[in-house]
Formats: structure tokens, sequence, C-alpha cells
């Protein structure tokens, strides 16, 4: 992670304005920060001293469970908050949170955690937050029961991959979408025969990108 220079940082706030979430000036507490493809925003189990605004970006959130397994949760992207529930829990150990692509964030310091938590303002921009975040995970689940594999597939594919290029590992998306790691391969092979995507050394490029956004629009 770096911070943005001075103009860098007059281009995002122009860009993103981000002064009507909150009722005090919250220039002296904000960064804006930049974070590289794969770097990790927050470590699991971390303890965190910053709220993220991520304004452009993909990250994947990740949990350990008890067993030592690692769980692929959600696919996270710009706009959100990020580290929203270590704020208002003081149980404040995060989950993993990793970048899929380079990812522009403000940064607001926990020093002004006493007005955040005071602020009607940001309050109820947060809930309205929650509110859709909530909103997603229930969709997510119900989309798993409604719809195939190959609709899913094509609306993960859309959002997950970089420059056109999908290089997700199966076993996480496997468990991410409920699937057998077989009959993802197998989906995958369909959409290569039909020219959709080409698997190459650096993962599967898209080839077909208007057959596979009907695909997605199944579930959209």
């Amino acid at each position: 992670m770096h911070i943005l220079t001075a103009e860098e940082r007059s281009y995002y706030l122009d860009k993103y304005p981000i002064d009507d979430f909150f009722s005090f000036e919250i220039d002296p507490f904000l960064e804006i920060c930049k974070f590289d493809k794969g770097e990790w925003i927050f470590q699991e189990g971390s303890f965190p001293d910053r709220l993220y605004y991520m304004i452009e970006g993909k990250a994947k959130l990740y949990m350990t469970h008890k067993n030592g397994k690692v769980s692929l949760i959600d696919y996270l992207e710009a706009p959100r908050f990020m580290g929203e529930i270590e704020l208002l829990n003081e149980a404040r150990y995060t989950k993993g949170i990793q970048t899929v692509t380079e990812t522009i964030c403000f940064s607001i310091t926990q020093s002004c955690k006493e007005k955040l938590l005071t602020d009607v303002l940001f309050l109820r921009k947060l809930c309205v937050f929650l509110g859709e975040k909530a909103f997603k995970m229930t969709s997510k689940y119900t989309q798993n029961q409604a719809f195939p594999l190959e609709n899913r597939l094509a609306a993960f594919i859309q959002f997950s991959s970089d420059q056109g290029i999908y290089k997700e590992k199966h076993t996480e998306i496997c468990e991410y979408l409920g699937v057998s790691y077989r009959h993802l391969l197998y989906v995958l092979a369909q959409f290569c025969e039909e020219k959709i995507l080409e698997k190459r050394k650096n993962g599967y490029h898209i080839m077909d990108e208007k057959r596979l956004s009907e695909l997605a629009q199944e579930i959209l």
C-alpha cells in the first residue's frame, strides 16, 4: 500500500466526493491509498485501526475455520466500506481481504471513531450500505439454488476477471458457487468449446464478451 500524492488526492476527491457522508470535517482524518493487485488490505486476525471506503477495484474476503480450512466468503467491489463491522464492534479482529485488481481506497483513521459513531449522517449511510450488503448475500444464496452453473459462472467470470483474463483457483470457486470440481471443469470446457473463453498459460481469456454477458444477464 502507498499513500497517493496531493495532486492524486485532489483528483480522486473531485471524482468521488465523500464530504456529504459526514456532518463534520473529514479531511484531517482522510488519506487516499493504492493497493497493488494481490496485496492484503486486512490480514485475517489483525486489529484494524482504519476504516476503508473502496472507490476503485475488487477484492476477496477470506475466513479461516477452526479446523484450519480457508474459505472464500465473498467478492468485494467498489464502492463499499471495509472494516465497518470492526468499527462498530469492540471485538475488532478482522477477516482477511486481498485485492483482485489494483485498488484505490479512502482511508479514515479511527482517531475520529467517536465522531463517526455519533454522526447521524454517517451512520445513516452505513446502515444503507449494511442493508444492501445483507441483500446481496441473500441474493447470492437464492441464485445458487435457482440458476444453472452456466449462468452463475458467466456472471462470476465477468465480475472477477481482470483486463479480460479470468484465473481464479478452481477449489475456491467450487466452494463459493456450491458446485463440484468436476462440474466446474465441465462448464469451463464447454465455454472454451463455444469460443466464449480460451484457455492459455496465464488463465482463461474472454473471447466472446457478448455471449458471456447474455449468460450472465439471466440472473441479473
